[in-house]
């Protein structure tokens, strides 16, 4: 089975830039900001534990899961053709 590229790039980046976006808003709501910047912080330009925060992650966390959805359906596919091109039986 063959994946979409395209379709699973952009349903990667929902997830994880809809994923960072909830996680921020959880984060202030629960009030455990502060301290050092976190890992998230110190990866995405712009991105804090604010709510202009949430929404400079949520760009990010789109642009991001969509280019790793690609490399992730386009290795899948490349290794799944060669796996199944080696188990197809001889005629």
């Amino acid at each position: 089975m063959r994946l979409n590229i395209r379709a699973f790039g952009v349903t990667c980046g929902l997830w994880w830039g809809f994923g960072l976006f909830i996680l921020t808003w959880w984060i202030i709501w629960t009030g455990g900001a502060g301290g050092e910047p976190s890992l998230l912080e110190r990866i995405y330009i712009g991105y804090s534990i604010t709510p202009a925060g949430s929404v400079v992650g949520l760009a990010w966390g789109l642009v991001d899961g969509f280019i790793g959805g690609i490399i992730f359906a386009w290795l899948y596919n490349l290794l799944g053709a060669k796996l199944f091109a080696e188990r197809a039986p001889q005629t």
